[in-house]
């Protein structure tokens, strides 16, 4: 099993004429995921250079493919506008890659999907969700997977379905940081563990789903056997999370925190990322992670090892 997408999702790119959304919709179409179409206003009726229709509105591609899920390659400016408009036409999953969204857009935006309860928005400045699929040909990036659902930027053939996976068991991934997602995702992949669902929640200040979210989804999940959460410098999100996890979750979990040598007061990459007290360095962080019991990796280079430990592996 898995959260939020699997391989039944149907999904649509906002931006699918972009230099970004055609070379991921293709991305994504390789690895099997089922993309039904695109929006670009003002080029409805075309097709895209994969032979998928175009249409001028969200709902009216909702309507003619029974699209469910989205990916938004908007630029920051129309970004806003874009995961409002998904969630007024009824779709289920909005993963909004774009970085750069002014957060005074997001925060109209969070105030607004709360009159949509069915929608959960991934995002912004992310790199997606994906639920691998089990390989069927090939190795490396020339491989091509089954039952799978790729939404966003990851590489798709570094993620190891369950079937696949010596040692039978598959983790969730929970991550502000899209390249250290990727790193967990290759170390348990290297370790014989697979994954359940990689969700990357973006490093904005201001975004849709949370640790604590993905969390009770993958605690609610009886085939995700542990769960690796990775977080960085920067707001309680992980700390909230922690104290959630020790009062809640049976499951093992590996954390690590990004930004132990950042300066205070220094933005680092991600407009979340900075220390505005002592509670958001990293080492504050950490030591509560390790109060709740969480397994913490001291390098970036030990989350597989850390989350195998916690297995029992």
């Amino acid at each position: 099993m898995s959260i939020l997408i699997d391989g039944s999702t149907k999904v649509l790119c906002q931006g699918i004429t972009g230099s970004a959304g055609a070379i991921h919709t293709k991305g994504c179409l390789e690895y099997g995921t089922k993309m039904v179409g695109g929006v670009t206003p003002g080029k409805g009726g075309t097709k895209d250079a994969n032979g998928l229709p175009i249409f001028d509105t969200v709902l009216r591609a909702v309507k003619a493919t029974g699209a469910d899920a989205t990916m938004i390659f908007v630029p920051p400016a129309g970004a806003a506008d874009a995961i409002l408009e998904a969630a007024d036409a009824g779709i289920r999953v909005i993963c909004a890659i774009t970085e750069g969204v002014p957060v005074l857009d997001m925060v109209r935006v969070r105030e607004a999907l709360k009159a949509y309860p069915k929608s959960t928005l991934i995002g912004p400045n992310c790199p997606g969700v994906i639920t691998p699929g089990w390989r069927i040909s090939g190795e490396g990036p020339s491989a091509r997977f089954d039952g799978g659902c790729k939404i966003g930027i990851m590489p798709g053939y570094i993620h190891t379905h369950r079937k696949d996976a010596a040692s039978g068991k598959a983790v969730g991934i929970i991550s502000r940081s899209g390249t250290l997602t990727y790193e967990a995702v290759w170390q348990t992949s290297q370790r014989g563990i697979g994954q359940s669902t990689c969700v990357g929640i973006g490093g904005d200040p201001v975004r849709g789903l949370g640790f604590i979210e993905a969390l009770e989804l993958f605690h609610a999940d009886p085939h995700t056997d542990g769960i690796v959460m990775i977080g960085e410098i920067g707001g309680t999100d992980e700390v909230d999370a922690a104290k959630w996890i020790k009062a809640n979750l049976k499951k093992p979990v590996a954390g690590f925190i990004a930004g132990a040598t950042a300066p205070k007061g220094k933005r680092m990459g991600h407009a979340g990322a900075i220390i505005g007290g002592a509670d958001d360095t990293a080492q504050a962080k950490i030591a509560a992670l390790k109060a709740c019991g969480i397994a913490v990796a001291e390098s970036p280079a030990d989350l597989g090892s850390t989350m195998a430990r916690a297995l029992g592996l």
